[in-house]
């Protein structure tokens, strides 16, 4: 009986703790709505901005979930997403293509993610000792590009060939149509369950076949493609590129993925919509400052500290399990 009880609380404990990113992305949300009714804040103008700075995010993320499902991680995804931007308008700019534009930033962001997970494999190291390599050579790139544009700042598509894109609902049905297709294959397919057994026991997973170089090839292409889409819609929302293009976006789709609920060290108890959930939370709480008028230094140890929190209870939850993953 007394063991029966424990289980109950267990289970309890395990749903409050998956429902957890839910709660917090509601809790956010009201919090949000409070504070524009108090301060007399354009709602719909406001949730415009938030589906606008999220859905990148979103789309970037959703993909870096497979890798993070893995149990490794990809820090150049922001310069990968960068990289792809540029290069995805100077073929604007050559061909005067939006589908030649997208196809090229789907490529080359696949590319990158390719090359990534391959030279791992090739040198038999560990993923994210190239994606450091790749960070650095990805931001040298930045620049190389930029200045072969001619002026050294920035590169341009035209507003006029973006605005009829440049919408929520066109942004909307890309992360939707990306997120149903990851969903499929994350908990549809054999790819996600192989993933998920990888990423929980590595060991375990190679004594039964599983090819892990395989596993990390596909889960980087897949994540190229959404950094792919998320540099199309970079460029549909902001279509002057800089250097400082997607700065932030790497560390963005580390905090989403973990704000969302999502274990750092992958496993069985990831989830592929962790990422959408963290990535609304995240910038619920960039408005909610915003609208406090508190200092970006702030926001970012606001940031940090919740990311820190998350990841603690996220631990502690499987404290003195066999096998935590």
């Amino acid at each position: 009986m007394g063991n029966d009880t424990l289980i109950r609380k267990e289970n309890r404990k395990a749903a409050l703790f998956r429902l957890a990113p839910v709660m917090g992305l509601v809790f956010l949300f009201a919090v949000f709505l409070i504070l524009a009714i108090i301060k007399d804040i354009n709602i719909p103008y406001s949730f415009k901005n938030i589906i606008n700075q999220s859905v990148v995010v979103v789309v970037a993320a959703t993909g870096a979930v497979f890798i993070y499902t893995l149990g490794s991680f990809d820090i150049s995804l922001g310069a990968s997403l960068c990289v792809s931007a540029l290069i995805g308008a100077m073929a604007y700019n050559v061909t005067g293509s939006v589908l030649v534009m997208l196809l090229v930033c789907v490529g080359v962001a696949v590319g990158i993610s390719l090359v990534s997970s391959v030279l791992a494999s090739v040198f038999n190291l560990p993923v994210f000792v190239t994606t450091i390599a790749m960070l650095s050579l990805l931001s040298a790139l930045v620049l190389v590009l930029i200045g072969a544009n001619g002026t050294g700042d920035v590169i341009q598509v035209p507003a006029a060939a973006v605005r009829g894109i440049n919408n929520v609902w066109f942004k909307l049905i890309v992360m939707v149509l990306y997120l149903a297709f990851c969903i499929f294959l994350f908990d549809f397919m054999k790819l996600g369950r192989k993933e998920k057994f990888q990423g929980g026991n590595p060991v375990c997973a190679k004594l039964t076949g599983l090819n892990g170089k395989k596993l990390a090839i596909a889960a980087f292409a897949i994540a190229g493609i959404g950094v792919g889409l998320g540099a199309f819609l970079t460029i549909t929302y902001a279509p002057t590129l800089s250097r400082n293009t997607a700065s932030s976006v790497g560390m963005d789709i580390i905090i989403s993925i973990v704000f969302g609920g999502m274990p750092v060290s992958g496993g069985a108890r990831s989830k592929i919509y962790s990422a959408a959930i963290g990535a609304v939370s995240m910038t619920l709480l960039n408005q909610i400052m915003l609208t406090l008028s508190l200092d970006s230094g702030v926001g970012q140890m606001v940031k940090a500290m919740i990311f820190i929190l998350v990841v603690y209870i996220s631990m502690s939850n499987h404290k003195g399990n066999i096998l935590p993953r």
